[in-house]
């Protein structure tokens, strides 16, 4: 694995546990600053919104700088964000700084993926994007569960000022290890260009409405594993701790599937995933069968994450594609947001804890469907483009036997 790999997965694992550790820190954050839970709660979809805010503007900002330079810009934006929210005297305060922290997050995995392209063959590229990716499910093994340790027994300011430190960690190996020369200062008129192409909108909408299906049961897990399943509520963290695990064995199973299969994959996948939440809805009431389906959903899903990633850059058809890829973060928190508030919906009505799953499942068929229009759009294309170039090389042919038949006559 190039050493710009490690630098990038350090920065995603720091990233991933500054986004979900608030989740696991939510009464001492409250006790602490004197509000209530559901006030700190807030911050978790103030962290969102600054994501998708920040991807795209930080993203296009960046785009006349080298992507070692954007990367380690990005990174000082993030450890600022911590240190601020690490020290906030008041909720507004922790509020605002959260905000700032997020606006590095999709334009970190943005850029970052483009540059984790350029560390490997092109036959690999889906497999570096993984690599990279995997500290952010790392982050939900091992980061949340130690930084949610930290702060129920030091100091929830302790647990951000950590994170604090991975970033500068980050900004560390990317000097040392990302070389100058990866990737090249792109051109704001041609990564906009790219969203002419209908191919960037398809996978786009790909990955709002495909993995919208992981967060409308995701985003209920506890109640689905305690009221269904069965399960003390002790035994959350461990099947939890269990996912994480799942998503980054998925991830890098993903890495290497993606540059085989390319859409094949996220058509078989998302099928696979509706087929594991129906079977769920069934067998949920069984502990057992809760955590092995649950397990295997979050390793179907998170394998199709590093081939969309992938996927997206190569729609994009241009130099950099730095701007696409951090719209498709972007994407993805509009599919966290999407299948939560589905999820949600379906449960007001009264109709239990099984309905997101089946809201899950007409998500995953829905996206199968989108998945399998841009493999046949990119297959399309592939072919348009082999036919250019045995056009060109044949014109090309033609030109430099008539020019030796002139020379010899």
């Amino acid at each position: 694995m190039p050493r710009g790999l490690l630098a990038l997965a350090i920065g995603a694992f720091g990233i991933g546990t500054t986004e979900f550790v608030v989740m696991g820190m939510l009464p001492e954050i409250a006790d602490g600053l004197g509000v209530s839970v559901s006030a700190v709660g807030l911050l978790i979809s103030a962290y969102a919104v600054g994501v998708v805010l920040g991807a795209p503007t930080l993203t296009a900002l960046g785009v006349r700088f080298s992507p070692r330079q954007t990367l380690v810009a990005l990174m000082v934006v993030f450890v600022v964000g911590n240190a601020l929210s690490a020290v906030a005297p008041t909720y507004e305060t922790l509020a605002a700084a959260r905000v700032l922290t997020a606006l590095a997050h999709g334009s970190f995995f943005g850029v970052g993926a483009v540059a984790a392209r350029r560390l490997v063959p092109p036959e690999r590229a889906t497999q570096a994007i993984s690599l990279m990716m995997v500290g952010l499910t790392l982050a939900n093994v091992v980061g949340v569960p130690v930084g949610t340790f930290v702060a129920q027994q030091l100091s929830w300011r302790l647990v951000l000022g950590g994170i604090a430190v991975i970033g500068l960690v980050t900004i560390a190996g990317l000097l040392a290890w990302l070389p100058a020369g990866t990737g090249e200062r792109g051109d704001l008129r041609a990564e906009l260009a790219a969203f002419r192409r209908g191919q960037v909108w398809l996978v786009l909408g790909l990955t709002m409405v495909g993995f919208a299906a992981l967060f409308s049961v995701y985003s209920y897990v506890s109640p689905i594993l305690t009221d269904l399943a069965g399960l003390p509520e002790g035994w959350v963290t461990p099947v939890l701790a269990l996912f994480g695990v799942g998503t980054t064995v998925g991830t890098l199973a993903g890495g290497r599937l993606g540059d085989r299969f390319g859409w094949s994959f996220v058509v078989a996948g998302l099928l696979a995933t509706a087929a594991l939440l129906a079977t769920f809805s069934f067998l949920a009431r069984s502990a057992v069968a809760a955590v092995v389906l649950l397990v295997l959903f979050g390793t179907v899903a998170f394998a199709m994450g590093p081939v969309v990633q992938n996927g997206v850059i190569e729609a994009a058809r241009v130099r950099g594609g730095s701007l696409v890829s951090a719209a498709n973060q972007a994407a993805f928190n509009v599919a966290n947001a999407v299948g939560a508030a589905l999820g949600a919906l379906v449960l007001s009505l009264g109709l239990g804890y099984t309905a997101p799953m089946w809201v899950g499942a007409v998500l995953a068929l829905a996206g199968s469907g989108l998945a399998l229009v841009a493999l046949r759009s990119d297959r399309r294309e592939t072919a348009r483009v082999a036919a250019d170039v045995g056009v060109w090389r044949s014109e090309v042919g033609t030109r430099l036997t008539a020019g030796s038949i002139a020379h010899d006559g």
